[in-house]
């Protein structure tokens, strides 16, 4: 399991302080546990946020104990899209959980690639339920199948690792062909130059 350390954090701290200093303003709750001012550091945190996404469990590590968690929620800076608060909600680790996981996909459509028509990507996530030391990162989605415009794919068709079941119906389209529509050049009317008047 990732783990990353974090420290109590006062509630009056200033965190403009805190973030210049390196740290992160975070928060952890559920699980029972109540909500808990923390703070992480800044370099390890953005680590392990590329590496678990939203869907694997992090530890955090603290001199008071351990503690399970998820990445429930990180808010960005709108200007320089560095993280400057997360959320992270506490597990436990024995009870399964649902989550969102992202598609990945990948393969070459034969349908695309000879010009049939394009592909189009109706979900980028699907919602599966597990235990949380089983949750994958990310699902793949092979779009070579994806032959002819009857062809689609379907949440059923995604392979699950072992203990991992979909929430989403499996009947949902993930992605599918559609035709391809020519672009109509637009006929340009020559201006009959002796019908304008002039004053």
């Amino acid at each position: 399991m990732l783990t990353i350390k974090a420290e109590r954090r006062d509630k009056d701290m200033n965190l403009d302080v805190l973030r210049k200093s390196g740290g992160i303003p975070a928060v952890f709750y559920g699980a029972g546990k109540n909500t808990t001012s923390i703070s992480v550091p800044n370099i390890e945190f953005k680590k392990i946020w590329r590496e678990a996404g939203e869907s694997l469990a992090v530890q955090i590590t603290m001199p008071e104990g351990s503690i399970d968690s998820l990445i429930h929620e990180v808010q960005v800076d709108p200007v320089t899209d560095e993280p400057i608060h997360v959320d992270f909600l506490a597990i436990d680790m024995k009870k399964k959980i649902q989550v969102q996981v992202p598609l990945v996909f990948e393969g070459i459509s034969s349908a695309v690639k000879n010009g049939i028509g394009n592909l189009v990507k109706v979900l980028h996530e699907i919602e599966v339920e597990a235990l949380p030391a089983d949750l994958p990162h990310n699902l793949i989605v092979d779009i070579s199948k994806l032959e002819t415009l009857e062809n689609n794919i379907i949440v059923s068709d995604i392979k699950l690792p072992v203990g991992v079941v979909t929430i989403t119906s499996g009947a949902d389209i993930v992605a599918s062909i559609v035709a391809q529509v020519e672009e109509k050049e637009e006929i340009v009317v020559p201006v009959d130059l002796s019908a304008i008047e002039v004053e």
